[in-house]
């Protein structure tokens, strides 16, 4: 397969050093109407995150863009770059680079280790193998396009092995990672056959970025265990690693979301009218509401079975409650996502079937990505958000709830295990994910709480999530930078 053309890079003066921001997948995906390929913007934690960031700055966006290679997706890439500052490069995968770095490597290997679920790991050393393959690809296509004086920025677990081949030709190039889901403890990582390796190559970076205080502890730990020789210095949010190939920067910063701008749409009248609707379809009861992507770690089994424990215990507040979860399809060619996906529509379909009346579905269910406009509807309909993973990097979902309650109403149910509790303490009902008492008395709490103090609580994380939005960690990220190597200047 060839390589990206550097015609998706932006003319530029060689003086001024662009942006490479290099992720799995390009913030795109492909469909096909009347014949003719169209460009769809995709939707997602990293891409809500990062897209502003190259808008501001420009540069260019390396990622995956499936496994069909054609002029006419090169042509469509043009035309979907065409309104931006920055341009896209393109990687194209075989199918089986697909399926054993991605769906094999990446998913079966790391994705549950990383959320501390190894028994549902497959150790496969092919796997391995193509991982390092397509980490390699990934770097091919960065060499070719990035100037000496670029910033080249990595994202997640899936390219944590690109800084290492990069480094091979690039000894004096600025290499950055972010790792947007958690970092597993010693325990954990341990059991992972090429632990070594994997710590080698993150260290093979300048500066690596976590989502939380936890997550830098854990990987800071693991080098201790793992590569002895490391000198480890530094204190608080930020450890620096020396090693005989050199320095890394390493950082908890957590991400966010753009606040104002989430706000702001929430606030326009056409959002507030539908919101309405919603509530007006539930009447005299409080909306909860799940959102997540179909995913074992998001706890979506086990808050189904916490809610109907709730109906069970707690039967004055039947007809008072009522959830809607939506489930956003995800790798539904794994079968243990087909399973999951089963698992939980049984859930469902039998608590339902228990407890419904005329006029009351206790769960509503759909199974669908939903677009923006409905989903701000849906934050301000929900007087809950039932935001429940067993372990989770960040999670973004709780902090778009509170954005969008632009009344300073609502309550949030959220895991001790999501990243965002450690800035969200503050106003959020902490729950462990796999307590069915606790998640049932933090409804019953929910649903009985003043209004004063709901509005305290939300005033507290709107506050928090204001004041940390997705701005401050670019700024905070690029100031880390900055202090690394002096030359790198993007902060605004």
């Amino acid at each position: 397969m060839k390589r990206p053309s550097s015609a998706y890079v932006r003319t530029r003066s060689e003086s001024q050093p662009r942006l490479i921001l290099v992720s799995n997948r390009l913030p795109l995906s492909f469909k096909r109407e009347n014949g003719k390929l169209q460009t769809v913007p995709s939707s997602g934690g990293l891409i809500g995150a990062l897209e502003p960031i190259l808008k501001e700055h420009g540069g260019v966006w390396v990622g995956s863009a499936g496994t069909e290679d054609s002029a006419e997706l090169h042509q469509a890439l043009h035309t979907a770059a065409g309104s931006h500052s920055f341009r896209y490069a393109p990687i194209i995968l075989s199918a089986q680079e697909e399926a054993n770095y991605y769906e094999g490597f990446s998913n079966e290997v790391l994705w549950p280790l990383f959320h501390d679920l190894q028994s549902r790991g497959v150790f496969d050393p092919v796997y391995w193998d193509f991982y390092q393959r397509v980490n390699r690809k990934f770097a091919d296509a960065v060499d070719d396009i990035a100037g000496e004086r670029d910033l080249i920025w990595v994202h997640d677990y899936q390219l944590m092995q690109v800084g290492r081949a990069l480094r091979e030709r690039r000894p004096d190039a600025f290499l950055s990672f972010f790792l947007h889901i958690p970092f597993p403890s010693p325990d954990m990582f341990g059991k992972l056959p090429w632990r070594r390796e994997v710590l080698e190559g993150l260290l093979d970076y300048d500066f690596v970025g976590l989502q939380t205080a936890r997550d830098q502890r854990n990987l800071v730990a693991c080098i201790r265990a793992w590569i002895p020789e490391a000198r480890i210095s530094g204190r608080g949010d930020q450890r620096i690693v020396s090693t005989s190939h050199g320095v890394t920067c390493i950082r908890d910063v957590p991400i966010s979301i753009d606040f104002r701008d989430f706000a702001g749409a929430a606030a326009q009248p056409a959002i507030a009218e539908r919101a309405r609707q919603i509530r007006t379809q539930s009447p005299d009861m409080v909306i909860a509401l799940g959102i997540d992507r179909l995913d074992y770690t998001k706890g979506i089994p086990e808050r189904l079975r916490a809610l109907r424990a709730f109906f069970r215990g707690y039967p004055q507040f039947r007809r008072k409650l009522t959830l809607i979860q939506v489930v956003v399809p995800s790798r539904e060619n794994i079968q243990g996502y087909k399973e999951l996906r089963s698992e939980i529509e049984s859930l469902v379909s039998s608590t339902n079937g228990e407890f419904s009346e005329p006029g009351w579905t206790p769960i509503q269910y759909m199974n669908r990505s939903v677009p923006r406009c409905e989903l701000l509807a849906l934050y301000r309909a929900a007087g809950i958000a039932l935001v429940t993973p067993l372990k989770d990097g960040m999670n973004l979902v709780a902090k778009e709830y509170c954005a969008a309650h632009i009344e300073n109403d609502g309550v949030l149910i959220l895991s001790e295990f999501a990243g965002a509790m450690a800035e969200l303490h503050n106003g959020a009902i902490s729950v462990h994910p796999y307590d069915e008492i606790g998640i049932c008395l933090a409804l019953q709490r929910a649903l009985e709480m003043p209004a004063a103090e709901s509005r305290r609580r939300m005033l507290r994380m709107r506050r928090t999530i204001r004041e940390n939005d997705v701005l401050r960690w670019r700024d905070r990220i690029f100031e880390q930078m900055e202090q690394a190597q002096p030359r790198i200047k993007l902060a605004a």
